[in-house]
């Protein structure tokens, strides 16, 4: 999985903005909003094609996380960013 480079996020304030750009702009009218996991799950997608066990290992590295919970918090993001057509 990957995010379209159409996409770009932006910190506002103690969250994440997504929004589109570019072509995908003229279809996709709406915002992202996401908090500081979701960010670093989104640049890690924006920036390589990635699974969620690939995603769920980065969140481990990063963050003082089980397992458990980081593989919910990845396939959230994952299901939310794919029922909105942000993957290539």
């Amino acid at each position: 999985m990957q995010i379209k480079s159409d996409f770009t996020i932006q910190k506002v304030g103690n969250s994440y903005i997504a929004v589109a750009v570019g072509e995908t702009s003229k279809t996709f009218h709406a915002m992202i909003k996401l908090n500081e996991t979701g960010a670093f799950l989104w640049k890690k997608l924006a920036e390589n094609d990635l699974t969620e066990e690939q995603l769920t290992n980065a969140l481990l590295n990063e963050y003082d996380v089980d397992r458990e919970t980081a593989a919910r918090d990845v396939r959230a993001i994952v299901e939310s960013l794919a029922a909105n057509g942000i993957f290539r």
